[in-house]
């Protein structure tokens, strides 16, 4: 009888220390043990495993990082799009998902006499909005946009939180371009997608190429030439990576970045990948300089991955105390006493209509408890209302990492913290 036993070595105990500290640090940071303290997520076995459901809090959370991303994406030029969550059979056979990803996919479903398949990617839905029409190079290169939701079966024994899931939120979008804007639209996306991560508080990165592996379609040209673009986007932005060799897919080389978190544990997130496989299959097209038909590039690309899995590494990265931006709620107005609370509802009333995320906390309990409760819930800011605020038509000012500042105007207050949401601190 053999028993297999795990064991993890150091060569110090420096080393080993660190090694303690980081995983007590994990658990302390567990984003399935903070969703639930601080109210954003939760699953339900009537629901199924691996299925989120999103409480006001939480919704507003990825609220907010859905605005945040169309806002950035429109800006760059994509146009967003919305694709069904089925989609019959046929199409995931002439996409090759059928015969290359059918251990990930769900049982068909049985529609009139026709069978159809719950959608595990969105790329099929984006080609064909492409092919819709006679494209020319002149309208190249395309770029559509889709926080689009897909159901990926997912065995119950890796299902983990938010990391791991059945039912998906892709930042999913994919760039049609002619083989000579193939350079710069790849440096555009690194770029693009490097601001996107520090602007959430990512700033330390581990970046892959993954190059030709045993097994892929197109020719070695054409291979050449991407993998060439996508080293010559990193070269241009000085940035350090690791070539992968032969982890490229089968249709085309890739970039992929992992974000390491506040505690130094690498994330795999971005990835931005080259494809030849599905323009062929699809019969993609577009009218050249020379009035022939000629085949587009395709990228795929995600920037941060799905929202489900981003938010999960956000919780755990922050612990909770997300930057002021992003926090689903803002402001506390908390008043001392009910004589405090008419005032106080005039504060949160006029937070409100400026555009923050404000409550008003009256319940019957005492003072330091609803402090306490601030600091349990990770508010970024508490304005204290009693009989001196009121007198002096001010706030008391508390905040999430310094605790009592003292009294501040209300006008005062508002245009600090529009500073702070404006430049993402």
């Amino acid at each position: 009888m053999l028993t297999r036993i795990y064991g993890t070595a150091f060569f110090s105990k420096k080393e080993l220390k660190d090694h303690l500290e980081q995983l007590r640090e994990a658990r302390k940071r567990d984003h399935r043990v903070l969703g639930k303290k601080l109210d954003l997520f939760l699953s339900d076995e009537e629901i199924g495993a691996g299925l989120i459901l999103w409480t006001p809090k939480g919704a507003m959370l990825r609220k907010r990082i859905e605005d945040y991303l169309y806002k950035e994406l429109t800006k760059t030029e994509y146009d967003w799009v919305v694709s069904p969550h089925i989609a019959d059979l046929k199409l995931w056979k002439t996409s090759g998902h059928w015969g290359f990803y059918k251990e990930n996919m769900y049982s068909p479903i049985k529609v009139d006499n026709e069978q159809y398949m719950i959608k595990p990617m969105n790329c099929p839905f984006h080609i064909k909005i492409y092919s819709s029409k006679i494209r020319s190079y002149k309208d190249l290169p395309i770029r559509l946009a889709e926080l689009g939701t897909v159901y990926r079966y997912e065995k119950s024994g890796v299902l983990h939180g938010l990391t791991r899931v059945r039912g998906l939120t892709m930042d999913d979008a994919h760039i049609f371009c002619t083989p000579e804007q193939l350079s710069e639209e790849l440096l555009k996306t690194m770029k693009l997608g490097i601001k996107i991560l520090k602007d959430f508080g990512f700033k330390d990165f581990q970046i892959f190429l993954s190059t030709q592996p045993k097994k892929y379609v197109g020719n070695d040209k054409i291979w050449k030439k991407a993998t060439s673009a996508l080293k010559n986007s990193l070269s241009s932005m000085k940035l350090d990576y690791e070539i992968d060799k032969g982890g490229g897919a089968f249709y085309g080389p890739k970039i992929d970045i992992k974000i390491k978190d506040s505690i130094g544990r690498p994330w795999q997130c971005t990835t931005i990948q080259v494809d030849f496989n599905l323009p062929e299959r699809f019969k993609m097209s577009y009218i050249g300089k020379d009035g022939k038909k000629k085949e587009p590039i395709m990228i795929h690309r995600a920037l941060v991955g799905s929202l489900e899995r981003f938010i999960g590494i956000l919780i755990e990265h922050h612990e909770g105390a997300f930057p002021l931006w992003l926090s689903p709620v803002q402001v506390w107005v908390i008043p001392i006493g009910k004589g405090h609370r008419k005032y106080a509802k005039q504060i949160t009333d006029k937070l409100k209509n400026e555009g923050l995320r404000a409550e008003l906390q009256e319940q019957d309990e005492t003072i330091s408890k609803k402090i306490r409760n601030a600091g349990i819930q990770r508010i970024p800011y508490s304005l204290i209302i009693g009989d001196k605020e009121i007198k002096a038509k001010k706030v008391g000012l508390r905040t999430r990492e310094k605790g009592d500042v003292g009294l501040t105007t209300l006008s005062t207050f508002i245009k600090k913290i529009k500073q702070e949401i404006n430049k993402k601190k």
